[in-house]
């Protein structure tokens, strides 16, 4: 056997690509190892989102490379993901230990790239956009890691606003078929998976080809969702990220109707400024969020919200900053991520006028957070005293203590026997906190212990 480490940088997207990356390799004899130092084939798994991503796997590779000098050279070492697909041939000039470069498209390719450059033929780089491929290439099943798992079901996006660099590092939008989508679904339900959250860019844009029994034209999210809420062992659907407007009528109803939907939507905003959402070409307004936010409450009463935000965007003024503040106090959220814009190079915005100073984004993000964790904070301590059913996923950091997750992703810790991991237990809340809930544990469902 060959040991084989994959550093994963970003973000659900990427844990899931280097899930996959382990499955392609695995017939080529390469197992996990816990440290690169072990191991024959190291594979950083980058993302390009945040600010100095490149620098930190320019750094990552530094050290790699002291340590591939130390093996004699034995260890080969792989970058992949958004950086790769970004920097392209850069990556092997401004660092020669990389061996092999390949963007999101491409790691179904991993397994022959190794071999050509076993065979020194020397084919170091794959950065072509070619999802339909890589799809139709990867294993149908994958081993499970646990009761709940990530699957892909579309990746890229067209919308190209203009901070984001994801279009040109991840390509065009595109759907995986249904029926490949289904069978690794009943594969790992078969092997335990209660709750598998559905991935893609824009995964609500997905428009995958419908079951081939089936025919007709291409289904939708909230389609997908209800087929795959009958397969059995399948407890729990999830979906992120998505996009505004992509949030059509039939997905708001599936929140309605698929009680196997879980009463959380991640759905980013950005900002709540009409002005700097139209510069940022969001393609919708702060009134059509709010509305869709108002549907999606009508159909699923208690869902609970999660969003993003950019703080400082080019030509935010204050005003603009206070009508973020006012969406974030008209809507309330359960869990909200927020930053300050960063400027990527090859963007629309990094060349525009007006950009803010780094003080005034310190001061807008720490206001803002302030809110959000505040909201946050009361979300969850609305929980005691309710009583919630909770998908145990292991151990937790004290004796006798597991954890696992609510409907609302919120992590649970509780006191219970290990033979519960894996199941879905009724717990009542007793305490919150920013982060988490404590409960007690109420009643095992049949069949868990």
């Amino acid at each position: 056997m060959k040991g084989l480490f994959i550093r994963t940088y970003g973000c659900q997207m990427n844990v899931y690509d280097s899930e996959r990356i382990r499955d392609v390799l695995r017939p080529l004899g390469y197992a996990p190892v816990d440290a690169p130092e072990s191991a024959d084939l190291v594979v950083v798994n980058t993302c390009h989102i945040r600010e100095k991503a490149t620098e930190k796997v320019y750094s990552e590779l530094g050290q790699l490379k002291r340590m591939k000098e130390a093996s004699g050279g034995r260890m080969t070492i792989a970058v992949a993901g958004c950086v790769a697909q970004a920097e392209g041939e850069e990556l092997i000039r401004r660092q020669p230990a990389v061996d092999l470069v390949l963007g999101p498209q491409a790691y179904h390719k991993l397994p022959e790239m190794i071999a050509r450059a076993s065979r020194a033929i020397g084919d170091r780089l794959e950065t072509e956009f070619d999802t339909v491929e890589k799809f139709d290439a990867l294993p149908k099943t994958r081993d499970a890691d646990g009761p709940a798992a990530f699957v892909s079901v579309q990746e890229g996006c067209d919308k190209f606003c203009t901070f984001c660099v994801v279009p040109y590092t991840r390509g065009a939008e595109m759907s995986r078929r249904v029926d490949d989508i289904v069978l690794e679904t009943r594969s790992l339900a078969s092997q335990g998976v209660r709750e598998i959250t559905l991935l893609g860019q824009n995964v609500n844009a997905f428009h995958g080809p419908a079951p081939a029994i089936e025919g007709g034209e291409d289904w939708t999210l909230g389609q997908l969702c209800r087929h795959l809420a009958k397969i059995g062992g399948i407890e729990r659907i999830r979906y992120t990220t998505s996009h505004p407007r992509d949030m059509n009528d039939d997905l708001i109803a599936a929140h309605g109707d698929t009680p196997a939907l879980m009463p959380f939507l991640h759905l980013p905003v950005q900002s709540g400024s009409d002005r700097i959402l139209k510069a940022m070409n969001r393609g919708h307004t702060a009134g059509q969020y709010r509305d869709i936010i108002a549907r999606v409450r009508h159909a699923r009463p208690g869902i609970a919200i999660a969003s993003d935000f950019i703080v400082g965007f080019p030509g935010e003024s204050d005003a603009d900053f206070e009508a973020t503040m006012q969406l974030v106090r008209d809507i309330g959220y359960a869990i909200a991520y927020s930053f300050k814009y960063s400027s990527r190079p090859g963007t629309p915005a990094a060349e525009m006028h007006g950009h803010v100073s780094e003080a005034v984004k310190d001061e807008r993000l720490q206001t803002l957070q302030a809110l959000l964790r505040l909201q946050q904070t009361e979300f969850n301590a609305a929980q005691i005293g309710k009583t919630l059913p909770v998908l145990v996923t292991g151990k937790g950091r004290n004796a006798g203590q597991m954890h696992g997750r609510s409907p609302y992703l919120q992590a649970v810790h509780f006191d219970g026997p290990e033979s519960l991991n894996g199941q879905i237990v009724d717990v009542r809340i007793v305490g919150a906190s920013l982060n988490s809930l404590t409960a007690e544990l109420l009643q095992v469902r049949e069949g868990a212990l």
